[in-house]
């Protein structure tokens, strides 16, 4: 099958935030942005996908993600609350809301909880089979920047290069049994305390879909491969290597912040994506590139594969890397891609 890429017609006016595709679906995808709205296409059918409906929000929406099936979203963002989306309805329903801005959301099918991590230093942890009951909150050292997770664990990744590992049972067990409408602030011991082994900012991390471990990259161009066994031969493992840097016309390298991570949910492989425009594909395991796409138009702000592995979304928007201080009418793009059988399987070890 020859690979195909398509750019999906009304995007967002503004910059985009997230790119989630449904877990039940490989046609629905959900993309939030700066321009206060929560976007659902359909990215089958008609030729360009079909947006399907908007959610309009107060502030710029920093995270959107699906929840049980097709017709359950959440948001997050600079109001500071953490909302529940019927799609179908288009119903927005209040779950928490933090002391300041929202940037970062997961769904974990296994709990049944949601997770949202605040510039306030906090997680809310929302027990969802039992939505009248108040988040809890867990205190964090700093500021989070960015959530994922596996079927086990959550990884949070902060300011201050710090990240936390937690056991996603065990917040869910805690968030149950908090029965002081009050005060529901939990200070839990993480499974594991990690310092990211890049020098500067995190900027995203990303679970391997296997349980095994994790990736960050950081705005310095360098991405970073670490697993979850504590044991010395398993630390000795992890690894990180430069990436997104353009050679400029008098030889010195312009380093780009590596926006985005997300994992193949079949081959284990991972996509990055840079202020650069540029999307490549890793095997973290073998530490070799797969491929490199074409240079995109804009920064690559968003990435996400479909649950069956088939598709690539790339969102991209102008980061502001090249000083301008303007979007510029069209700047702002969504593009899926169609993936080859073997385009996105790793390469074996050297």
């Amino acid at each position: 099958m020859a690979a195909a890429q398509f750019e999906l017609s009304s995007p967002p006016s503004d910059a985009i935030s997230a790119i989630k595709f449904s877990p039940g679906s490989s046609s629905k995808l959900l993309v939030s942005s700066w321009d206060k709205k929560v976007y659902l296409y359909d990215t089958q059918g008609e030729v360009g996908g079909t947006l399907l409906k908007t959610f309009e929000h107060r502030a710029p929406v920093l995270d959107v993600c699906f929840g049980a099936d097709d017709n359950e979203a959440y948001s997050a963002g600079l109001d500071w609350d953490v909302k529940k989306i019927d799609l179908t309805t288009g119903e927005q329903t209040a779950l928490s809301t933090h002391d300041a801005g929202v940037k970062s959301l997961v769904y974990s099918p296994t709990t049944s909880t949601l997770i949202s991590a605040s510039w306030d230093s906090t997680l809310h942890i929302h027990s969802l089979l039992s939505p009248t009951k108040p988040a809890t909150t867990i205190p964090l050292p700093s500021k989070a920047f960015s959530l994922s997770l596996t079927a086990t664990k959550l990884v949070v990744a902060m300011s201050s290069r710090a990240l936390h590992i937690y056991d996603l049972k065990t917040l869910s067990l805690l968030s149950s049994q908090a029965s002081d409408p009050l005060n529901n602030t939990v200070d839990i011991e993480p499974f594991q305390r990690r310092e990211s082994s890049l020098k500067f900012m995190t900027r995203a991390v990303a679970c391997m879909p296997n349980d095994a471990g994790y990736a960050t990259s950081s705005i310095e161009g360098r991405v970073s491969v670490e697993w979850f066994d504590s044991s010395a031969a398993s630390q000795s493992r992890k690894y990180a290597f430069k990436c997104h840097r353009q050679a400029s016309p008098d030889g010195v390298d312009v380093v780009y912040p590596v926006n985005a991570l997300a994992f193949h949910p079949v081959h284990g492989t991972f996509a990055s994506g840079g202020g650069d425009g540029v999307v490549a594909l890793w095997d973290g395991v073998a530490k070799r590139r797969i491929r490199q796409y074409q240079r995109f138009p804009a920064s690559v702000a968003a990435l996400a594969f479909s649950a069956d592995g088939k598709y690539l979304a790339v969102g991209v928007c102008p980061g502001f890397e090249d000083g301008r201080e303007d979007l510029g009418e069209g700047a702002v793009k969504v593009y899926l891609r169609e993936l080859g059988e073997n385009e996105a399987k790793g390469k074996g070890t050297k």
